[in-house]
């Protein structure tokens, strides 16, 4: 069997073309290279390297090992990536920052399935709307965040984002009441008074009601989606709620109907320039693979 160090030494003498150069290249004392390029010959049996001038160069035995050996030593630095990789996953702790809807919908798949699949890794969850979130990675207290945008991608220098799903928006009515037009359309609640959510989600419902021709009275704001339910149940306005909102509670006493056209797009986002640590990429993956179009209700 041959030896790995001479096989190296062997490879470099190749690539520099004497010994001198080999052993410069490779921080060793020249007796010590040409100590390893002797034992090599006797385990190979045959001449590996002949005198050219001032430098050396292959046999066609020497040429082959050299193939060979840059191979087996290819092979054997991805076999110690990989454990190195493996051995790295085996203790750590990722930091999530999330919406609420994405916390009680997204996120307990991905943990079930990050726990499973690496069960050193401790994840830690915070919730927080994407602004907050998106400032708790770049300060360094969450290590990846999901944040949603409803109009355009972000252009966040230094965030990485991975679009995730996007799901669509709803209109939330109270059950059993008749509307004059269509209720896809935002249009058919013009006249009515209006329960706004996050600051975010409020300046896209303003944006597409002012599309519809018509500004919203609001009279209610609330981050809480089941108190925006409760509200329009209780006959105090409608409103409007993304799916995943409606995936994590949904209120018998409204009524939901998808909106033509109104959408709000999820995105992993992290920070940085790649490669991430192995825990962050372990939830990314746990992340990407978990989140599949859901059954929109």
């Amino acid at each position: 069997m041959f030896d790995l160090v001479r096989l190296r030494v062997l490879v470099a003498v190749a690539r520099e073309g004497s010994v001198t150069a080999a052993a410069d290249a490779l921080h060793y004392a020249q007796p010590s290279v040409s100590h390893h390029l002797a034992r090599l010959e006797a385990e190979a049996g045959v001449p590996l390297l002949q005198r050219a001038g001032r430098g050396v160069r292959l046999t066609e035995a020497g040429e082959l090992l050299v193939r060979r050996a840059g191979e087996i030593l290819g092979q054997v630095e991805s076999a110690r990536a990989e454990l190195a990789a493996h051995a790295g996953l085996r203790t750590g702790r990722v930091r999530l920052a999330a919406f609420p809807t994405a916390l009680a919908t997204l996120v307990p798949a991905a943990a079930a399935w990050l726990a499973a699949e690496h069960p050193g890794v401790d994840l830690a969850l915070t919730e927080a709307e994407p602004p907050e979130a998106l400032t708790a990675l770049r300060n360094g207290d969450a290590d990846v965040a999901l944040v949603f945008e409803h109009d355009h991608e972000p252009d966040l220098r230094n965030v990485r984002l991975t679009p995730l799903l996007e799901e669509p928006l709803y209109a939330v009515t109270p059950a059993g009441r008749d509307w004059a037009g269509p209720r896809a359309e935002l249009a058919t609640y013009a006249g009515e008074r209006w329960i706004a959510g996050c600051p975010r989600c409020r300046a896209h419902l303003v944006k597409a009601c002012a599309g519809a021709g018509f500004e919203p009275e609001i009279t209610f704001e609330t981050d809480d989606y089941v108190a925006v339910q409760a509200l329009v149940a209780a006959g105090l306005g409608v409103s409007t709620l993304p799916g995943l909102a409606l995936l994590a509670n949904r209120n018998t006493a409204v009524r939901t109907d998808r909106l033509t056209g109104q959408w709000r797009r999820v995105f992993l986002a992290t920070y940085g320039k790649p490669p991430a640590p192995l825990p962050v990429d372990a939830l990314a993956n746990a992340l990407t693979a978990t989140a599949k179009e859901p059954e929109w209700p």
